[in-house]
């Protein structure tokens, strides 16, 4: 099916779209960035057991800060070529950008993606010399799935049951964790009206799970990141639009609560009439927020325990979400059979035939990957 076709089945209006880093599909790696790509952080372990790392290409005469990206897409999509950090100018801004994919839901369930993002932690550790990093001033952040797994990395660093494998010499502890839209208590979640949906067997959390959501409330609480909050948590800046169709903002209300009451520094802030990762998501007030929040702990090693709760506006210039309805909707498994040239049940922006814009209005969540909740929503 060629750009035409697939452009006049969808029916969007691409005109006057504004779009911020968030929004932004993949570009080239930037100048003056060098890229080590598909670092093996589990030695004969699963294909998806790779990182990207970018650092600077003129070596810094001192200890480089990490910033550590984990990709959305449900848990059951989603890779590690989207890294909004390496697009937002963060290594210019003196940092090294790792981004790191995991396994999947249909390679394995809970909690293998959590092991598996703690084993990259564990890995960039042990490298930290090679690559010029400060081992002790790691980020973590992530939207959506990637956010519930950065919460997760946050809350579960004395947790010794999900340090498995290589290098547990190494601590998978982060010092700071930036959370965008990442779902929490799945109990909560199933029950909060309008999402009701969350509760099916065949919903990404249930296949994270391996079964419905309340027939598993054992495996759901071991998933869930406020049940492992304590004291000497790391700061958390949490995001999240008052209009998210896919998360409740309740999750982030619920950790928010969870991380005060226990004394973490923590700053949620909402997006009135923000979605799931658009509108509001590409101002420059948000880029702002979070280079500061990074800047602040990472940088200068504030230790300030603040217990936030700020809010913006979605601007009116950005795309809103489409709705359901809008257009006619081009089938995922047709999508999937011409475009997905690697096989990995994605579709990223190098593989996407159809015009660019529509590529960057289909992503809902920014991470340069088209997923079939993205498409089909």
């Amino acid at each position: 099916m060629g750009m035409m076709k697939l452009g006049s089945l969808l029916m969007f209006g691409l005109s006057g779209m504004a779009f911020g880093i968030w929004a932004q599909a993949p570009v080239r790696v930037p100048e003056g960035v060098k890229a080590h790509r598909d670092l093996v952080y589990v030695k004969d372990g699963h294909e998806r057991h790779k990182l990207d790392l970018y650092l600077p290409e003129t070596k810094s005469d001192e200890l480089l800060p990490l910033i550590i990206w984990v990709h959305g897409g449900g848990w059951q999509n989603g890779s590690k070529e989207g890294c909004p950090p390496l697009r937002g100018g963060y290594v210019e801004k003196g940092y090294a950008v790792a981004s790191i994919n995991y396994r999947l839901s249909g390679h394995a369930v809970f909690p293998a993606q959590i092991e598996d993002c703690k084993a990259a932690v564990r890995w960039l550790r042990a490298h930290a010399d090679e690559y010029g990093l400060d081992a002790k001033r790691f980020g973590v952040w992530g939207s959506s799935a990637g956010g519930h797994l950065v919460a997760l990395m946050g809350t579960s660093g004395d947790v010794k049951a999900f340090d498995v494998g290589a290098h547990l010499d190494q601590s998978s502890r982060v010092q700071a964790v930036c959370d965008y839209f990442g779902p929490t208590d799945f109990e909560v979640f199933v029950k909060t009206p309008g999402y009701e949906r969350v509760a099916n067997v065949e919903s990404p959390e249930a296949k994270l799970l391996g079964g419905a959501v309340l027939e598993n409330k054992d495996k759901a609480a071991r998933a869930n990141p406020i049940n492992y909050v304590s004291k000497d948590d790391p700061p958390f800046l949490m995001v999240h639009g008052d209009a998210d169709k896919t998360v409740p903002l309740n999750q982030s209300e619920l950790l928010f609560e969870s991380l005060k009451n226990s004394g973490v520094s923590a700053q949620l802030h909402t997006i009135r009439g923000g979605g799931h990762g658009r509108p509001g998501f590409g101002s420059e007030e948000i880029a702002k927020l979070v280079v500061d929040f990074f800047d602040e702990r990472l940088k200068k090693g504030a230790t300030k325990v603040v217990a936030l709760t700020t809010e913006s506006v979605a601007e009116e210039g950005e795309a809103p979400p489409m709705n359901r309805g809008e257009g006619r909707r081009i089938p995922w498994e047709m999508v999937l059979r011409r475009d997905d040239k690697d096989g990995d049940g994605t579709v990223k922006k190098g593989e996407f035939s159809g015009p660019a814009g529509l590529f960057q209005r289909l992503d809902a969540n920014g991470d340069g990957v088209l997923t079939r909740e993205e498409v089909e929503r």
